[in-house]
């Protein structure tokens, strides 16, 4: 038995140790928002956060998160950083077909944590293994930009979007 801390709730876990993040995640406790994109840790779209940092969950073990908190897509609505990335994202109507882009809104959160204002270098050099097959690099990269603007502006605990819309718009594209 594996005892692990998703979305700030503490869950035992009835697992073999090598088990991906991504599959207990999704098979395992229900949260279909992160994304089974490559299964090699080459595109992005399975990308949770581990301890804060940014991880691909397709090839991380739970063993390795026993101890540490899992973060994910589904969590970031109760994120002031991940609320003002996601209202971003709307605002520049980023999503196209949606697959990639929980992981994609992951690594933004992280990225945004470490660096408040990033420049269009930074936000390439940070992004560069998250994959959109859809090709909505300058709307991401301006929604970056939006919410490192949203981010220094806004307080810190309020919400600006209900969460269905944001389920609308996150959770719509099933596996």
């Amino acid at each position: 038995m594996l005892t692990v801390t998703v979305n700030g709730q503490t869950q035992s876990l009835d697992v073999p140790s090598d088990t991906p993040i991504l599959w207990v995640l999704r098979d395992t406790l229900r949260l279909t928002g992160t994304r089974f994109g490559c299964g090699m840790a080459l595109c992005g779209a399975c990308t949770v956060h581990l301890d804060g940092q940014p991880i691909r969950s397709c090839m991380t073990p739970i063993s390795q998160a026993v101890g540490k908190s899992i973060n994910t897509i589904e969590s970031m609505e109760n994120d002031p950083v991940g609320q003002v990335v996601q209202q971003a994202w709307m605002d520049e109507a980023v999503a196209q077909c949606g697959y990639c882009q929980s992981g994609q809104i992951m690594s933004t959160v992280a990225l945004l944590k470490n660096n408040q204002q990033p420049s269009d270098d930074d936000i390439d050099g940070f992004m560069s293994g998250n994959i959109c097959r859809c090709g909505t690099y300058p709307r991401i990269r301006k929604a970056i930009h939006r919410a490192a603007k949203q981010a220094a502006n806004a307080p810190k605990s309020t919400a600006n979007q209900t969460t269905s819309d944001l389920q609308a718009l996150f959770y719509e594209v099933t596996a």
